[in-house]
């Protein structure tokens, strides 16, 4: 999958999200929010380095249980999940060398 730039009409359920086959990186933000949107160029990057990679964007906040159950409190905050366990994660990302850095540990090169 490539990157998808618009937020998720629906939230997955954790269970959904968990069950999902290979590798995907949930991205946790808002429309409005201004890191979200400065960071955007850099996990674009990123996404296009990583083949297979599902990306999920959702939109987070109050009365949200995804963003809760993932712990999420700051935004952007990326989790990458590797069959359905999370791997890595990256927390406001600014550069896409450091957002890949943080994500790579996860991923063998040969992915």
């Amino acid at each position: 999958m490539t990157y998808r730039a618009d937020y998720l009409p629906t939230e997955p359920t954790r269970s959904a999200v968990e069950a999902m086959p290979g590798r995907v990186l949930l991205e946790f933000g808002a429309p409005w929010c201004g890191h979200c949107q400065g960071a955007q160029a850099a996990i674009r990057d990123v996404i296009a380095r990583m083949p297979g990679l599902t990306h999920l964007k959702v939109e987070d906040g109050k009365g949200r249980p995804l963003g809760r159950a993932f712990g999420v409190r700051l935004w952007p905050t990326l989790v990458l999940l590797e069959q359905g366990q999370e791997r890595a994660r990256a927390v406001r990302p600014v550069t896409a060398n450091a957002l890949h850095d943080a994500l790579a540990v996860a991923s063998p090169p040969d992915h």
